[in-house]
Order: C-alpha cells, then sequence, then structure tokens
C-alpha cells in the first residue's frame, strides 16, 4: 500500500508538470504601446511590423480617423489615428511615434500609436474582461484587460477597431 502512495505522488507530480506546461502553451505575447497616458496591446500573432512615422498622402473623403496611405515597399497601406479612432487624447507627434503594421482578416492597415514599448508575454489567465461598467462607444473595440506589473494594460479587439466592413468600403 505504501509502494502505491509513492506511485500515485509521483503520478500526481507529473500531472502537476503537465499541468504547469499546459499553462505555459496558453501565454499570449502583446506588443504594448501608449496612446496620451494609457497603454494599449494587440497580440503579436496580428503586428506585421512596426515603422517611424513617415509621409502620409491624404485621401479625400475619408472617415475622420483615416489620415491618408502610406507606399510600404510597393503596398499601398492605408494609416488611421489610433486615438482619434479610439476616441482619446494622444500626445504630440515626435521622434518615438510610430506606425504599428497590423493585419486583421483579409484588411493590412497602419496605426499611428505615440510610442511601442516591449512586446509582453503573459499567461491567458492575465487578460480579464472588460469592465461592465464601460458603455462608451470605444468599450466596444475592447478585447480584454490585461493585469501586469502593478500596470493595467487594454487589449484592443483589432477586428472591431479596424471595423472590417468600414475599412473595405475604403478599397483596404
Amino acid at each position: 500500500m505504501g509502494y502505491s502512495d509513492r506511485r500515485g505522488t509521483v503520478a500526481g507530480r507529473e500531472e502537476m508538470i503537465m499541468a504547469d506546461d499546459a499553462k505555459t502553451a496558453e501565454e499570449i505575447q502583446l506588443v504594448v504601446f501608449s496612446l496620451g497616458r494609457e497603454e494599449f496591446a494587440v497580440e503579436v500573432t496580428q503586428v506585421r511590423e512596426i515603422i517611424r512615422m513617415e509621409e502620409i498622402t491624404r485621401m479625400p473623403k475619408s472617415p475622420y480617423f483615416v489620415e491618408g496611405i502610406i507606399n510600404l515597399r510597393g503596398q499601398i497601406i492605408a494609416v488611421i489615428d489610433l486615438a482619434k479612432r479610439l476616441n482619446i487624447d494622444s500626445g504630440e507627434r515626435g521622434a518615438e511615434t510610430r506606425i504599428i503594421v497590423v493585419e486583421a482578416g483579409d484588411v493590412k492597415v497602419g496605426m499611428i500609436v505615440d510610442s511601442v514599448s516591449e512586446v509582453l508575454r503573459i499567461g491567458a489567465d492575465a487578460v480579464e474582461p472588460s469592465p461592465t461598467m464601460a458603455t462608451d462607444v470605444s468599450a466596444a473595440f475592447l478585447q480584454g484587460v490585461v493585469k501586469h506589473d502593478n500596470r493595467l494594460i487594454i487589449l484592443l479587439d483589432l477586428t472591431k477597431v479596424l471595423s472590417l466592413e468600414e475599412m473595405a468600403s475604403l478599397g483596404f
């Protein structure tokens, strides 16, 4: 009986190790960036590249949040001002301003952000649902909130932010 107890304990430890491995497999990587005083993130799998701010060609009759288009190595990419899209205050554009080129569905778009700070690896359980009290329209763009090292990072749902129907109607 003592032997089976020991074996059961060993088996129990193996199950715990396997459970820890499963938790590790449930990690996600996020690109963290700032807009004004807030931190936001998108999943790294949706980010194609991060580039310095460059000259943007304006497009007539485009929505208020579309800054225009850029030529990225021969490919025309629409660029949006993410702060305008989310209806929040942004910092001044400067040396740290970046364009994050993202892809959601068939839409590839550049998003202007104040700065990009890090690529963060977190457990999927660190993402909590959006607060139910958030009634502003921009709350519809949220996928959740990440709690990490006494920080709250807003995780964006790019399919909603990019509003695929709206972007597709623009031909992007």
